[in-house]
């Protein structure tokens, strides 16, 4: 199995805006990032005020790693890797039934309480970083690349956010479902 190289690099993009939107809405409050970080309760007393900017700065890194040639299949296996521990922290505060916390997906002034939801976009996120490992096919890129790709970009980065902007309103949801 390979990969084509526009749906590499359709790949690597969206990758690259997912975690810098992510490393700059931390950066914008690392306060705030912080605490979100202590409401998830898995790291011991004192180490969210640490781990906000190094996570941050991790994210910034791996958006480098990915535009590197040499370097974005390992970027590719570190974003699953940081992603699935995210899903761990979420999957961990699902199971222990608090599901009102803040996702700290969003950055500050959004706020995206705990969800299943959360968990199948990490998921997507996990298996995209993963699919960076096939390796690309031999087939050269052509100037309609530069449409599909574009084009498939937008589309993916609208359904993203959709998906997000969804994920965010479930609470109202389950609430509407209750009314008779």
């Amino acid at each position: 199995m390979t990969l084509d190289p526009a749906l590499g690099l359709v790949v690597r993009g969206l990758l690259c805006l997912l975690l810098l939107w992510a490393c700059v809405h931390k950066l914008r409050d690392l306060g705030a990032f912080a605490t979100t970080i202590e409401q998830y309760d898995v790291l011991p007393r004192g180490w969210a005020i640490v781990s906000a900017p190094a996570f941050a700065v991790c994210e910034f890194f791996l958006v480098v790693g990915l535009f590197v040639p040499s370097a974005y299949r390992g970027a590719g296996i570190a974003v699953a890797g940081l992603m699935s521990l995210y899903s761990l922290a979420i999957g961990v505060n699902l199971l222990r039934g608090r599901r009102d916390i803040d996702c700290g997906c969003l950055g500050p002034g959004y706020r995206q309480p705990l969800s299943g939801g959360l968990l199948v976009r990490n998921t997507v996120v996990i298996a995209a970083g993963l699919a960076l490992m096939l390796p690309e096919s031999g087939r050269r890129l052509s100037w309609i690349d530069a449409f599909s790709v574009a084009a498939a970009g937008a589309t993916f980065a609208l359904l993203f956010v959709a998906a997000n902007q969804l994920l965010s309103q479930e609470p109202r949801l389950r609430m509407l479902r209750r009314i008779p």
